[in-house]
């Protein structure tokens, strides 16, 4: 059986990698890859305390995240479809002035 805490530790690497996607990365879809990544490793974190605990509300409020999580990509990517129609661009930075 694998500890709790290498759940944690790989959770905190995953978390690390996708803060310093959305800090440096200038590409819109790059930028929602890294937050989809920060909130899978939230999910793991969920599930192995969940799992520790013997209890299965922790992944009850995973099913939860992944349906925002969902949603937010669809909203997102329709977001970025529109604007790249118009802009023709997606860069964060060129995006960023969204006057016509």
């Amino acid at each position: 059986m694998v500890p709790t805490s290498y759940y944690i530790i790989l959770s905190a690497a995953l978390f690390a990698i996708g803060v310093l996607g959305v800090l440096i990365r200038r590409n819109a879809l790059v930028v929602f890859m890294s937050v989809e990544l920060m909130l899978n490793a939230a999910n793991l974190v969920l599930v192995a305390f969940a799992r520790e605990r013997l209890s299965i509300d922790g992944q009850v409020l995973v099913f939860f995240v992944i349906t925002v999580a969902a949603a937010e990509v669809a909203v997102g990517l329709a977001l970025l479809v529109a604007i790249f129609r118009t802009k023709h661009t997606a860069d964060v930075d060129e995006v960023s002035t969204l006057r016509g």
